[in-house]
């Protein structure tokens, strides 16, 4: 039994993974082999892998593909030597990466490559995004990201697709962060940023080749509970822009039914926004996006209209955070009762901020209740998947709001 709690976060286990790894696929007349070599770091004088897996105690190791790749049917999984966050320089490493730390950073990376060239940051925690924002700016989206769930950004991981300058970095080192990862920092911003001693502070300069993985596919590897391995394709999004959208309609016991009201090109922008940040978000999951932004996120629920109402409640609770440090640079249960007052007026009168924002969800809604949650909050257009028996009941839901509504045509879960 461990008795100090604390030593044990420190106690850092010597790591016995091999250096290379080698998976084989092997057929009757065929064998692909995927040769792996482990990652290390040079740590005050030591070469270092992972601090430790999931928790302390768990030995882990980082492999990257050097060699090999496979293809099934018509798709080629992606080629070894195109790394990203398997080959991140560690500029500082108060602490150097855990497990956690680079499955936040990976899936960080996993957002923002499909959210285009835009300035864009996604703030993540335990492998989910607390906040994403695009905007003209880096530190304008930095500031957004971690506004968008200021509760649990505090130590998150936060990822940039741009190079940070001392703006940025000053923006960022007056929380505390776990990780950064962004492309370059400019001059003068790691020394702002290293006066958070703990932080690891990690460059991947090939992020700039990020939006050319957008399509690509690599083997996603999910050991069980008796040693056997799930090997699948990794996912893609196939919506990738507004001409992707199906429109909603379906046909039920004769009658056909449609949407009345198509997307405005906001709205549309918002969708895409939503649906490529749920391609990182753990199912069962719903969101809400405006202007570039989430505004409630609802991540790993069992049930559509809970984690609907999960993230209707995390919007208003959001709202309420964001106001309370921008206008008193504190949090909202230690504001006084009449700056509380102010706030719940105005996190009432914009309904968490989700009048005008948009619903996402990975799955289609097997019941009207779930969309009813986000219409009956202001939520003027929905994206979800489609091909629920009862999607006529949604549409009619839809269309009761004014609102509009499109389908995917697929289904995102994240397990």
């Amino acid at each position: 039994m461990v008795t100090n709690l604390k030593k044990a976060y420190r106690t850092i286990l010597d790591d016995n993974f091999p250096q290379r790894m080698e998976i084989s696929f092997v057929s009757d007349n065929a064998r692909s082999t995927m040769i792996y070599e482990k990652v290390t770091w040079e740590i005050e004088g030591k070469r270092k892998g992972l601090r430790y897996g999931e928790n302390p105690g768990q030995e882990a190791a980082l492999y990257k593909l050097i060699n090999g790749n496979l293809t099934l049917g018509v798709v080629t999984t992606i080629a070894p030597g195109r790394y990203l966050v398997s080959d991140a320089e560690l500029l500082q490493f108060g602490k150097h990466p855990g497990k956690i730390n680079l499955t936040d950073a990976d899936n960080a990376l996993n957002i923002l490559r499909h959210l285009g060239d835009r300035p864009t940051v996604a703030v993540m925690k335990h492998n989910n995004p607390a906040g994403v924002a695009m905007a003209a700016t880096i530190e304008e989206a930095y500031t957004k990201a971690d506004l968008a769930d200021h509760t649990a950004a505090f130590g998150g991981c936060v990822a940039l697709n741009r190079p940070v300058d001392k703006a940025t970095a000053e923006a960022i080192s007056e929380r505390y962060a776990e990780v950064v990862v962004a492309p370059e920092y400019e001059d003068g911003a790691v020394e702002i940023l290293s006066g958070r001693k703990n932080l690891r502070i990690m460059r991947i300069g090939n992020i700039e080749r990020l939006q050319s993985f957008s399509s690509e596919r690599f083997i996603d590897f999910k050991s069980l509970i008796d040693g056997a391995v799930i090997a699948q394709l990794s996912f893609v999004p196939i919506t990738q822009g507004a001409d992707d959208l199906l429109p909603a309609e379906t046909t039920r016991k004769g009658v056909t039914y449609k949407v009345d009201r198509a997307p405005t090109a906001a709205e549309i922008d918002d969708m895409l926004f939503g649906w490529k940040v749920e391609a990182g978000v753990s199912s069962n999951s719903v969101l809400y996006a405006k202007d570039g932004v989430t505004v409630g996120i609802g991540a790993g629920e069992q049930d559509r209209v809970g984690v609907a109402v999960v993230a209707r409640d995390k919007a208003y609770r959001n709202m309420a955070e964001a106001l309370a440090y921008t206008r008193h640079k504190n949090a909202y249960r230690f504001l006084t009762p009449d700056q509380q007052a102010e706030i719940d007026s105005d996190v009432q009168a914009a309904n968490g901020g989700l009048k005008g924002a948009v619903m996402v969800s990975d799955a289609f809604f097997p019941f009207r209740d779930g969309v009813d949650v986000g219409l009956s909050e202001g939520v003027t257009a929905i994206i979800q998947p489609g091909g629920s028996l009862r999607d006529s009941e949604a549409i009619e839901a839809v269309n009761e709001y004014g609102a509009a509504m499109v389908f995917t045509g697929q289904r995102s879960f994240k397990h």
